[in-house]
């Protein structure tokens, strides 16, 4: 029999599912952080949405602080193309976090990219392939993608090229003539930015482990 602070646990667990699938219903998404600009997560210039909450919590998952499932920032696809204008930009780059929890919110935020304008989307999920064929809803954004990685990220597996991928188990599914997987090996495999109030972001994907003399 559970005790008294384990089922408060579990119904706090559930309360913030169900309020996380309101918000996903109401077309906002709960974003951890935005980066306007970067050319490590993918090809070109792209600018870098990360979704808050994951369920899978990989062992060495480059992005941690994305795995909860606290409100973090509320926005609507509108507010965060407002926030972040798309000048110099090429496409988006949807990671996490598991971008796919928040399904509606993605959706429209894939179609908003591509309809209105026109920037390319490439999107980065825990999940395989396989997983999301299971769910429709899952189904309907890969209308609007350009470019799918899936699979979790497995350490034994780092991905030890310039290819952006954080492990040899995930895999490029492409929805269009845009890419190729040719396109996604990188001038490097992290890129730290520093932003206008000086402060200092990393990105990009498991570090190579090279060591400078």
């Amino acid at each position: 029999m559970a005790g008294k602070s384990q089922v408060c646990k579990i119904a706090r667990l559930q309360s913030l599912f169900y309020r996380d699938c309101k918000m996903s219903n109401e077309g906002l998404i709960n974003i951890h952080s935005v980066i306007p600009f970067s050319k490590i997560n993918g090809p070109g210039n792209r600018m870098v949405i990360f979704f808050q909450g994951c369920n899978k919590r990989c062992p060495g998952c480059f992005n941690p602080n994305t795995h909860h499932f606290e409100t973090v920032n509320l926005y609507s696809p509108e507010a965060i193309f407002k926030k972040h204008p798309v000048n110099g930009i090429d496409g988006i780059t949807v990671s996490g976090g598991e971008p796919f929890l928040q399904h509606d919110g993605l959706l429209k935020l894939l179609k908003a990219a591509k309809e209105m304008y026109g920037l390319s989307t490439i999107v980065y999920t825990g999940l395989t392939y396989n997983e999301l064929e299971e769910r429709p809803d899952y189904l309907s954004c890969l209308s609007f993608i350009d470019a799918l990685v899936d699979g979790r990220y497995e350490e034994s597996k780092k991905e030890k090229t310039l290819l952006a991928r954080g492990s040899t188990n995930q895999r490029f599914y492409f929805f269009s003539s845009r890419y190729t997987e040719a396109d996604f090996y990188m001038a490097g495999k992290i890129e730290f930015i520093i932003g206008k109030n000086g402060i200092v972001t990393k990105t990009g994907f498991s570090n190579i482990g090279i060591r400078i003399n």
